[in-house]
C-alpha cells in the first residue's frame, strides 16, 4: 500500500501544464495505452503525491528543532525566496529532460528500453507537476503578484538552451545520451531529493520520498543498458562501444558535479533547514556512487562476460591490476575498461573551472592543447554543437583574463 495521499492541482494550473504536454510530450498517451504492455505495476497517472515526513521538526539550520513551516508565509522572505528558487530549479529540470529525452528517444534500438526512458519521461513531468504543486497549494502572493503564476508562466516558456541548470540545455544526440543521462544526472537527482527529504517547508518535504521511489527507476533505466552495452562490446557485438560509451561519460559526468552548485558553497541551505550537508560533502559522495554503482559495475560486466567463469572478485583484481599498472592483463587492454573522469575535467563552474584538466587530472598549458585533448574524449555529434563552441569560446576567454558569462545559477546550493 502506497505511503501517500494525491491530490491534483487547480484547474488552471493543471489545464496549463496539460497544454504543454502537448505540445512537448505527445507520446505521453502511447505510454498509457501500452502501459501493460511492459509492466505490471499500476499505470502513470499525472498527480501530485503527498508522502510521510521523515520528521516532524527542522533538523538542521537555524531553525532547528521548531516544527516544519507548513504555510509560506511562517518564512521570513529571505528563506521563502530561497525557497521558492529551488522549487523552480527542481521544476525546471524535470521539464528541461524531457525536452532533453524527445530529442532522439526515436534513436532506440531496443522497444523496451525505449519505453523505460519513456516512462521516465512521464515521471519527470509528474514531478513537475508535484514542484507547481508545492507552490499552488500555498499562499505565495508577494508584493501583490501571484508567485505561482510568474513561476509557471517562466517554466513552460522554457526550451533547451534556457534552463536553469547547465545539464539540461545539452542537446542529445544520440539514444546513449538518453541512457547515460539516466545513469549520471538522474543520480545528482536521487542525492538532492533525498537531501531534501529534510526540507524545512513541510509541502516540499513530503514531495520527496514518492519522488525517490520514481527516481530509482530512472537509475536503473540508465545503467542495465548500459552493463548491457558493455557485454556487448566484450563479445564484439552491438553498435555502442566502450570508447563511445567512455565519450558519453566525460560529457555528462562534469555537469552532473556542477549541479550540486559551487564547491565552496552549501552553507545557507543548512541554515535555511532545506539540506542536511553542503555542496562538496553531498558532490564527494556522489563521485564514490558513480566510481561503484556505474564505472565499477560496467567493467566487471566486461570482464565476466570474457571470463563467464570468473567470480565478481576476480574480474575486480583483474580490473584494479590493470589500470593501476596500465598494461594490458589476460587479453584485456587499459582501453578496453571504462575509467571515472577526475572533478577537475572539462568543468565550467566552481573551484575547478577552466582548469584544462584531462581525465586524469593533470593540466594542459594552453587552450589549443586542451581543445584538441577534449575533441578526442568527447562525443563526435557533441563538439559539433552550440555547447562546445561556447564553451571553447568561454575557455579562451578566461584565459585572456576576461570576464565569461556562464549564466547566473539559482539558488541551488
Amino acid at each position: 500500500m502506497a505511503n501517500y495521499t494525491t491530490d491534483t492541482l487547480p484547474d488552471k494550473y493543471h489545464k496549463a501544464l496539460i497544454s504543454w504536454q502537448k505540445k512537448y510530450f505527445h507520446d505521453l498517451d502511447y505510454l498509457a495505452d501500452h502501459w501493460s504492455d511492459y509492466y505490471r505495476q499500476e499505470p502513470f497517472h499525472l498527480m501530485a503525491k503527498i508522502g510521510e515526513l521523515r520528521k516532524p521538526v527542522i533538523e538542521v539550520g537555524k531553525y532547528k528543532g521548531r516544527e516544519k513551516f507548513k504555510k509560506a508565509s511562517e518564512m521570513d522572505e529571505e528563506v521563502l525566496e530561497a525557497c521558492a528558487a529551488i522549487v523552480r530549479a527542481q521544476a525546471s529540470t524535470e521539464l528541461g529532460s524531457i525536452q532533453q529525452h524527445r530529442e532522439s528517444l526515436h534513436k532506440a534500438q531496443d522497444p523496451k528500453i525505449q519505453f523505460d526512458v519513456l516512462r521516465i519521461m512521464a515521471e519527470e513531468f509528474r514531478h513537475a507537476y508535484q514542484m507547481v504543486y508545492v507552490l499552488a497549494s500555498d499562499n505565495w502572493t508577494k508584493g501583490g503578484k501571484d508567485l505561482v503564476s510568474e513561476v509557471l508562466e517562466g517554466l513552460l516558456s522554457m526550451e533547451t538552451g534556457s534552463h536553469v541548470l547547465d545539464a539540461f540545455n545539452l542537446y542529445f544526440d544520440s539514444f546513449v545520451d538518453n541512457v547515460t543521462f539516466a545513469a549520471i544526472i538522474d543520480r545528482v537527482g536521487k542525492y538532492q531529493l533525498t537531501m531534501q527529504s529534510i526540507f524545512s517547508y513541510e509541502p516540499m518535504a513530503r514531495s520527496m520520498p514518492p519522488m525517490l521511489v520514481e527516481e530509482a527507476f530512472h537509475l536503473a533505466s540508465g545503467v542495465n543498458p548500459l552493463k548491457t552495452w558493455a557485454s556487448q562490446a566484450a563479445e564484439e557485438k552491438g553498435n555502442v562501444s566502450i570508447l563511445n560509451i567512455q565519450k558519453h561519460i566525460n560529457k555528462w559526468f562534469p555537469r552532473g558535479l556542477e549541479m550540486f552548485g559551487d564547491e565552496r558553497g552549501g552553507s545557507k541551505n543548512i541554515e535555511f533547514g532545506f539540506k542536511p550537508m553542503k555542496n562538496l560533502e553531498a558532490q564527494e559522495l556522489y563521485v564514490k556512487e558513480v566510481q561503484k554503482e556505474v564505472v565499477d559495475v560496467l567493467n566487471v560486466a566486461f570482464v565476466l562476460t570474457r571470463y563467464k567463469s570468473w567470480t565478481r572478485q576476480q574480474a575486480s583484481n583483474l580490473i584494479h591490476q590493470i589500470l593501476t599498472s596500465g598494461e594490458p592483463l589476460s587479453g584485456i587492454l587499459p582501453e578496453d575498461l571504462l575509467i571515472l573522469p577526475s572533478v577537475k575535467f572539462f568543468r565550467r563552474r566552481g573551484i575547478h573551472a577552466y582548469l584544462m584538466s584531462d581525465i586524469q587530472g593533470s593540466l594542459f598549458q594552453t587552450p589549443k592543447e586542451y581543445e584538441q585533448y577534449l575533441r578526442k574524449n568527447l562525443p563526435d555529434s557533441y563538439i559539433t554543437g552550440p555547447d562546445f563552441a561556447q564553451y571553447l569560446e568561454n575557455l579562451k576567454k578566461h584565459y585572456k583574463g576576461e570576464e565569461v558569462k556562464e549564466g547566473k545559477l539559482p539558488f541551488y546550493g
